[in-house]
Protein backbone atom coordinates (compact mmCIF):
# COMPACT_ATOMS: atom_id res chain seq x y z
CA UNK A 1 0.00 0.00 0.00
CA UNK A 2 1.33 3.55 -0.77
CA UNK A 3 1.41 6.45 1.78
CA UNK A 4 1.73 9.77 -0.29
CA UNK A 5 3.13 13.07 1.39
CA UNK A 6 2.72 16.45 -0.25
CA UNK A 7 4.04 19.34 0.34
CA UNK A 8 2.20 21.65 2.52
CA UNK A 9 -0.26 24.27 0.40
CA UNK A 10 0.05 27.39 2.55
CA UNK A 11 3.76 29.21 2.04
CA UNK A 12 3.87 29.81 5.88
CA UNK A 13 3.45 26.27 6.85
CA UNK A 14 7.05 24.81 8.19
CA UNK A 15 5.67 21.12 9.27
CA UNK A 16 5.19 17.96 6.93
CA UNK A 17 3.63 15.09 7.69
CA UNK A 18 6.28 12.58 7.92
CA UNK A 19 9.90 13.22 8.58
CA UNK A 20 12.80 10.36 7.58
CA UNK A 21 12.43 8.99 11.01
CA UNK A 22 8.82 7.96 10.25
CA UNK A 23 9.28 6.83 7.20
CA UNK A 24 11.79 4.42 8.22
CA UNK A 25 8.77 3.02 10.47
CA UNK A 26 6.60 3.23 7.78
CA UNK A 27 8.44 1.15 5.40
CA UNK A 28 9.85 -1.38 7.97
CA UNK A 29 5.92 -2.28 8.15
CA UNK A 30 5.51 -2.76 4.77
CA UNK A 31 4.12 0.43 3.45
CA UNK A 32 5.71 2.33 0.16
CA UNK A 33 6.32 5.93 1.09
CA UNK A 34 6.02 8.72 -1.56
CA UNK A 35 7.25 12.18 -0.96
CA UNK A 36 6.27 15.10 -2.87
CA UNK A 37 10.40 16.69 -3.92
CA UNK A 38 10.60 19.67 -1.41
CA UNK A 39 8.30 18.57 1.18
CA UNK A 40 10.53 18.50 3.72
CA UNK A 41 12.27 21.26 2.60
CA UNK A 42 10.59 24.13 5.37
CA UNK A 43 10.95 21.41 8.28
CA UNK A 44 15.04 21.17 7.41
CA UNK A 45 14.50 17.83 5.90
CA UNK A 46 16.32 17.23 2.48
CA UNK A 47 14.72 14.96 -0.72
CA UNK A 48 18.14 12.62 0.10
CA UNK A 49 17.44 12.39 3.98
CA UNK A 50 13.80 10.68 2.67
CA UNK A 51 15.60 8.37 -0.12
CA UNK A 52 18.37 7.05 2.40
CA UNK A 53 15.58 6.30 4.86
CA UNK A 54 13.43 4.39 2.12
CA UNK A 55 10.82 7.15 0.77
CA UNK A 56 10.54 7.26 -3.17
CA UNK A 57 11.05 11.01 -3.89
CA UNK A 58 8.26 11.67 -6.88
CA UNK A 59 6.28 14.58 -8.57
CA UNK A 60 3.41 15.57 -6.75
CA UNK A 61 0.77 13.45 -9.18
CA UNK A 62 2.29 10.22 -7.74
CA UNK A 63 1.72 11.51 -3.92
CA UNK A 64 -1.75 12.55 -4.75
CA UNK A 65 -2.39 9.16 -6.57
CA UNK A 66 -1.61 7.22 -3.88
CA UNK A 67 -4.28 4.86 -1.20
CA UNK A 68 -3.09 6.96 1.88
CA UNK A 69 -2.26 10.78 1.95
CA UNK A 70 -1.04 12.39 5.27
CA UNK A 71 -1.11 16.19 5.52
CA UNK A 72 -0.62 18.64 8.12
CA UNK A 73 -2.94 21.33 7.58
CA UNK A 74 -6.18 20.10 5.67
CA UNK A 75 -6.89 19.84 2.23
CA UNK A 76 -7.78 22.20 -0.16
CA UNK A 77 -10.66 21.80 -2.34
CA UNK A 78 -8.09 21.39 -5.16
CA UNK A 79 -6.32 19.20 -3.73
CA UNK A 80 -9.45 17.03 -2.53
CA UNK A 81 -10.24 17.05 -6.12
CA UNK A 82 -6.44 15.21 -6.68
CA UNK A 83 -7.49 12.35 -4.61
CA UNK A 84 -8.30 9.01 -6.08
CA UNK A 85 -11.43 7.82 -4.63
CA UNK A 86 -11.29 5.21 -1.78
CA UNK A 87 -8.55 6.84 -0.79
CA UNK A 88 -7.63 8.12 3.03
CA UNK A 89 -6.48 11.24 4.08
CA UNK A 90 -5.17 11.92 7.40
CA UNK A 91 -4.70 16.07 8.49
CA UNK A 92 -5.65 18.62 10.89
CA UNK A 93 -9.36 19.35 9.21
CA UNK A 94 -11.48 21.29 11.78
CA UNK A 95 -14.96 19.25 10.40
CA UNK A 96 -17.31 20.96 12.33
CA UNK A 97 -16.29 24.50 10.92
CA UNK A 98 -15.63 23.31 7.70
CA UNK A 99 -18.05 21.10 6.68
CA UNK A 100 -17.56 22.14 3.30
CA UNK A 101 -14.43 20.17 3.08
CA UNK A 102 -16.67 16.84 4.51
CA UNK A 103 -19.18 17.33 1.48
CA UNK A 104 -16.57 17.22 -0.73
CA UNK A 105 -14.48 14.69 1.00
CA UNK A 106 -17.79 12.47 0.74
CA UNK A 107 -18.56 13.36 -2.77
CA UNK A 108 -15.09 12.86 -3.97
CA UNK A 109 -15.68 8.79 -2.06
CA UNK A 110 -12.69 9.82 -0.18
CA UNK A 111 -12.33 8.65 3.80
CA UNK A 112 -11.55 11.72 5.61
CA UNK A 113 -9.23 11.50 8.76
CA UNK A 114 -9.42 14.52 11.03
CA UNK A 115 -6.42 14.47 13.39
CA UNK A 116 -8.21 17.09 15.21
CA UNK A 117 -10.88 15.65 15.82
CA UNK A 118 -9.13 12.87 18.26
CA UNK A 119 -10.24 13.37 21.64
CA UNK A 120 -7.68 14.77 24.12
CA UNK A 121 -7.18 11.41 26.26
CA UNK A 122 -4.69 9.53 27.71
CA UNK A 123 -5.24 6.51 25.40
CA UNK A 124 -5.13 8.59 22.16
CA UNK A 125 -2.31 11.03 23.03
CA UNK A 126 0.36 9.31 20.79
CA UNK A 127 -2.61 10.60 17.84
CA UNK A 128 -3.89 13.60 19.21
CA UNK A 129 -2.11 16.36 17.44
CA UNK A 130 -3.44 18.97 19.62
CA UNK A 131 -1.16 17.56 22.64
CA UNK A 132 1.56 17.18 20.49
CA UNK A 133 1.54 20.71 19.48
CA UNK A 134 0.87 21.53 23.31
CA UNK A 135 3.73 20.03 23.95
CA UNK A 136 6.16 21.04 21.62
CA UNK A 137 4.42 25.04 22.34
CA UNK A 138 5.49 24.14 26.36
CA UNK A 139 2.62 23.07 27.79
Amino acid sequence: MRIGVPAEARATETRVAATPATVTQLTKLGYQVFIESGAGARADFPDQAYADAGAQVVNSDEVWGSEIVLKTDGPTPEEVARLRPGATIAATMAPAENPELVDQLADQGVTGLALDAVPRISRAQSLDVLSSMANIAGY
